[in-house]
């Protein structure tokens, strides 16, 4: 098995404001860094490459300002390191500047075949599962974890 990982957010401004231009121009270097790290599988992206921020989510196909990261890891341990102890953490801990405040949950996880490549629309169903059920062997979050089947 294999962890699919969705996290969604608004940026606070358009994406080409230099409100959020530190966070574009990191998107690429960020992506390279998590593409190298040890447990990453797969990245969903743009046809132009480093990320995926022309991707429309579902539910948000007209607004710009709301962008996806849909990523396959190997294994729990590895997204944590890549999320928190790599250069990506400080993104992380720095996402108020660039990102409006949720009032539920932007990242789910769940586990999926190896081999299997999430969608958006996929992804999308996970986290309204996460949304109105709670942590669940289906959609968890980093603080909930559900081992593999």
């Amino acid at each position: 098995m294999h962890l699919a990982q969705l996290n969604v957010g608004r940026l606070v401004d358009e994406p080409t404001s230099e409100t959020v231009a530190e966070f574009m121009n990191a998107l690429a270097p960020i992506n390279l860094l998590g593409e190298m790290s040890p447990g990453f599988v797969w990245m969903m992206k743009d046809e132009g490459g480093a990320g995926a921020v022309g991707q429309r989510f579902p539910g948000h196909e007209d607004d710009e300002q709301f962008i996806a990261n849909l990523t396959v890891w190997t294994d729990l341990e590895s997204l944590r390191h890549f999320t928190t102890r790599s250069g990506h953490g400080m993104y992380l801990r720095r996402r108020r500047e660039w990102f409006e405040k949720a009032d539920q949950p932007t990242t789910v996880l769940w586990w999926i075949e190896e081999g299997h490549i999430p969608d958006l629309i996929e992804a999308a169903e996970r986290l309204h599962l996460l949304r109105d059920q709670g942590p669940t062997q289906d959609a968890f979050d980093l603080k909930t974890p559900f081992p593999a089947n």
